[in-house]
């Protein structure tokens, strides 16, 4: 195995909660069925990707209530709300982080699809953000996981050997984009998995 030197992590769902179940589930009553069904229907993932891809909130979010006018008001909540679906620090993650820094051993930088509007609140709200050597978020790139180019935007602008690095993220898609590129996997599931699955390459926290 070749050694490892860089660790790449993402940072929604793996050191970063974030969810829009935070201001929906409240929007709908309780009622995870409807709150689903406008996930699925109208501001869907796909939707929301496209804004972590750079497209313009305000744009996004007028685009989007013309489609569906009956929901203007729940539509305009997503991105107006936004702070509030922003929740706390995955601690255990946060820890695994501060150690693989502390030991001076690797290269650690974040990738992360994110809405270059909203990133900087994240910065505001996370220390931790300051640790990374570098951070590519999707917004100012404007391109996003998992198209091969922001991976190697990723590996060129730290100039990372892709069989020396490893890509933590709770998304099994953009996991397999970046094994396609060569670059070693790790699918976020909870703090000590994680550091289970690290003990694999042989990095002991």
């Amino acid at each position: 195995m070749n050694k490892i030197d860089t660790i790449i992590f993402d940072l929604g769902g793996v050191l970063i909660d974030w969810n829009p179940e935070y201001v929906f589930l409240d929007v709908f009553d309780g009622n995870r069925k409807k709150m689903q069904w406008f996930f699925d229907n109208i501001c869907t993932s796909d939707w929301n990707e496209n804004q972590d891809a750079g497209h313009p909130l305000a744009k996004a979010t007028e685009e989007r209530m013309a489609l569906f006018p009956e929901y203007k008001k729940e539509i305009e909540m997503f991105y107006g709300r936004w702070v509030e679906m922003l929740g706390g620090a995955i601690t255990g993650t946060v820890s695994i982080l501060k150690a693989l820094i502390d030991s001076k051993n690797y290269k650690v930088v974040a990738l992360t699809n994110w809405s270059a509007e909203t990133f900087p609140i994240a910065q505001e709200k996370f220390e931790f953000l300051q640790w990374f050597e570098g951070i590519i978020v999707s917004g100012e790139e404007k391109t996003r996981k998992p198209f091969d180019d922001i991976y190697k935007l990723t590996l060129e602008r730290f100039q990372i050997k892709a069989e020396n690095a490893i890509f933590i993220d709770d998304n099994l898609r953009n996991i397999e984009a970046a094994n396609a590129l060569g670059i070693h996997g790790i699918q976020f599931k909870s703090p000590a998995d994680l550091k289970q699955r690290l003990k694999n390459y042989n990095i002991i926290l």
